[in-house]
């Protein structure tokens, strides 16, 4: 009886990390929270628009836009 669930424990793992994973969620602002970057500041964004710049890389294909009024001011320049 033991083996018996074990093994139906291992199928539905082994179908589970079959299906993709997918990246849009059911609420948009959920997403949207865990997509921030730069202490809240800066959005994860594949490209940034035109009056930000990117400091860090979020993932592969993203980098992390922030609007340079954010950005700590530079010293020993």
């Amino acid at each position: 009886m033991a083996t018996r669930n074990i093994l139906l424990v291992l199928v539905i793992l082994v179908l589970l990390s079959c299906i993709p994973s997918v990246r849009s969620g059911p609420n948009a602002y959920i997403r949207r929270f865990f997509a921030e970057c730069w202490r809240m500041k800066g959005v994860c964004r594949p490209k940034c628009v035109k009056p930000e710049i990117y400091r860090i890389i979020c993932d592969d294909s993203h980098v992390c836009c922030v609007k340079e009024k954010d950005l700590p001011p530079v010293v020993g320049k």
